[in-house]
Formats: C-alpha cells, structure tokens, sequence
C-alpha cells in the first residue's frame, strides 16, 4: 500500500487544463508528470492576442504559472510527447510515452545563431502558415521552454549541418532519436484540448480559395504582437489597411453536416476581435452575422452590450448563404437575407472571419485507453474508466475561465484517486 501511494498522477495535455491541473495537484503535495505532443507549453491560449471580456493579454496568465512550474519539483515536463499505451487500473497505471527528438538539447540559449545561418523556409504552424521560420525556430516568443526545436520534415541535418557549426553551447545534436519512456502513475488526466474546426470543409464560404477569407484564430495571430504582421491587421492577399470587416458565426457550429453543437465561445470571440479592428481602425465598419448571440452569464452578457454600443459595429441576424471574390480587387462579397428584415443582403468588405467551430482533438485522434465519448467526439465527464478524468475542452467546448475550473476538479479527483487506493 505505501509504495502505491507513492505513484502520482499522469497529466496528457500541456494546454491552460493541463497546466493548471498540474500545478494544483502539485502545490498540495503530489507528483505530476506533465505530457505535451507540442515542443512548448499553453496550447490555444498561447495563440490567443487577448481574453475576453476584460481583454487582457494571455501570456500573463500563462507566465505565472510556468513560474509554478519552475519552482515546484514535483512538476515534470515531457513535451514533444505522445502517450501511445496505456494499460492497468486506477492506482497502477503502466503508460508508454514515445518522446520526439527536439535535436535542442537543455544548452540551448536561445540566442538564435543557428536561425541566422539556416537555408531552408517552414510554414510557421503557430501563425496557421501566415509567416514562415527557419527549419529550427524558436515556436513562440513567450515558447515554455524558451528552447529552439528543428522540424526533422524539412531539416537537411547532417547534409547542413550549419546549425551544428554556429552553437557554441553544443545545444544541437542531429543525431537524437526517438525514444521511449515507461512510467507509472495513480492517475491520469486527459487535458487533450481542442482544434479549430477546418473551414476548408465549409464549400460556401470560400476559406482556403479566397486569400481574404480567415478564420478568427487567424485573426488572433494577426492581432498579436508577436503574429506574422507584428500586431498589425492588414489583408493577406496584399497588405492593404482594413475599413470594412465581416465575422461570420457558426462557421461550422451548429450545422448537421459539420459540427451539430454550438461552440460556445464564438459569439464572444468574434465580439473581441472586432475590437481589435476598431482600436486599430476608428472609421472601420464590422459586419458580424449570426444566428444567435449567445453571451452566456452576467459578465459577458455586460460585454456584449458594450459592444452593442458601438455605431460602428452592426449585428445582422441571418445565415451567411455565400461567399465570393471580386477577382479585380480582392474584396470579398458576402450574400446573407437578414432574418429581422427579410431582406437579401450583400456586403462588400475587406476581409472576412470565419468563427470557426472548435471540435474535440479526440474527434479524430482517441487515446490509448478504453474512455467513454459523446456522439461528438468529447471525452465524457465520467470517462468510464475508474482513475481516469478529463479536463478543459477534452469535456466540452468552455472558455479559459470554465476550462480552469475544470481543471482544479480534475486535479482534485486525481488526489481521491491516489488516496482511495
């Protein structure tokens, strides 16, 4: 009994969940090992430019708890990690983890003379391909841990190798393979987060065939000042300042043939960002089509109503039927018949943002372990399996706020695991 209450509790996923049921497990005692498929820390919310409703930059949040990660021993880290097996009971969990070679190894500085000497161009996957960086790159500006990685698909390693010759802290080792590693654990936490939904899939309204046609976690990496245009919200297709924005609700959401349920936390997204083009762009007219608005609770509802405020920002009830190009200037036409009105509507605008749905990692990637799902794609609340919880957007589509909670009560039930055992 006592060598089993030594074993602690497994954390998959390195997002604001993850992170946090970490920490608040750990701080009251227990050993946390933390697993992350990504080379860095945060998930969504190191992406994000800013939270609603009081519009605050995330990497606040986020840096204070890598700070109680640094200070408490009983965190340990794993990223560029995948769990591929996972096998026993509550109390005796045997998991495989396949670590990924980074080819950065703890010497690493962050000084960034092996990107000054690399040949070879990526797309930058933070930004969602709207920038590129070098074959090793640091992932992001606030990246925990502040250590480049290589991307092995495009690095020519040895037939190079100038990476190697610039670092004179013997931080890069070509040679790193993929490795192994068995642990053992009391409990488990998926924490696996969400991804936006792929609007390429959504045929009328022209995302991944109209360059001016984004989705709205795009547009927080445009918003952000560590984004591909350094904060600035300009048109993809040829830089041009914005004066005319349509956002576009449930690109996805709440469609039978895409994703059935409501994403939550589009309505409020949108409404945030469409600040963003009003603090760059005072003249600027926002467009923001919707079904409905849903601001659920006091304090966003506040929030909505501010926004509702703004002359410049007009709120259509109406489904987006199409979504076309002007191909001599680039505009974007948006057709929709405004429910209140009945009447068609086509708008002219700059740029358009899609609210993309958020859908369940697990929707296409389950993990290792017999968990129970809903019919869309979320681990359900009760997992099915003793020992076993799951945080964050893992459950359902939530916001930073709820996604946090969440996560202190997985941490708790992970704690009743270990001491029931």
């Amino acid at each position: 009994m006592a060598a089993e209450k030594t074993k602690g509790i497994l954390v998959v996923g390195g997002g604001i969940s993850g992170i946090t049921t970490a920490v608040e497990a750990a701080e009251v005692g227990y050993e946390v090992t933390l697993i992350e498929k990504n080379p860095y820390l945060g998930g969504r919310v190191a992406q994000l430019n800013k939270y609603f409703p009081k519009l605050c930059p995330p990497n606040c949040g986020l840096e204070i708890n890598y700070r109680r990660i640094k200070s408490n021993p009983r965190v340990k880290i794993y990223t560029s990690a995948e769990v591929e097996k996972v096998s026993g009971a509550e109390g005796d969990f045997d998991v495989t983890v396949k670590l990924n070679p980074r080819y950065v190894n703890e010497n690493c500085t962050a000084c960034r003379a092996c990107v000054d000497v690399c040949p070879i161009e990526r797309p930058n996957d933070f930004n969602f391909g709207m920038d590129k960086t070098k074959a090793i790159y640091l992932p992001h500006d606030f990246a925990f841990p502040m250590r480049y990685v290589i991307d092995d698909k495009v690095c020519k390693k040895a037939e190079c190798a100038k990476c190697v010759d610039a670092c004179k802290y013997n931080a890069i080792d070509l040679n790193m393979k993929t490795q192994s590693l068995s642990l053992k654990a009391g409990s488990i936490v998926w924490a696996t987060g969400w991804k936006p939904y792929d609007a390429k899939k959504i045929d009328n309204l022209g995302f991944g065939k109209y360059q001016n046609v984004i989705t709205n976690m795009m547009m927080e990496r445009l918003a952000s000042q560590n984004g591909p245009t350094k904060g600035n919200i300009i048109r993809p297709s040829d830089g041009k300042e914005v004066s005319r924005v349509a956002f576009v609700q449930c690109a996805g959401s709440r469609d039978e043939n895409h994703l059935p349920y409501c994403s939550y936390i589009c309505c409020l997204a949108s409404m945030k960002q469409a600040t963003y083009v009003r603090e760059q762009y005072p003249q600027a007219q926002i467009f923001i089509f919707y079904i409905d608005v849903r601001s659920p609770g006091t304090r966003y509802e506040k929030f909505y109503k501010k926004i509702q405020q703004d002359e410049n920002i007009k709120f259509i009830k109406g489904k987006v039927a199409k979504i076309e190009e002007d191909p001599a200037t680039k505009d974007i036409i948006v057709t929709a018949e405004d429910t209140q009105t009945l009447q068609k509507i086509h708008e002219k605008v700059d740029l358009v943002v899609l609210a993309a749905g958020m859908a369940p990692s697990t929707q296409e990637s389950k993990i290792p372990s017999s968990v129970s799902y809903d019919t869309d794609g979320f681990i359900t609340s009760n997992t099915g399996v003793a020992g076993m919880s799951a945080a964050g957007c893992a459950v359902k589509p939530i916001d930073v706020y709820s996604s946090a909670q969440t996560a202190a009560a997985a941490a708790l039930k992970s704690i009743q695991s270990l001491v029931r055992r």
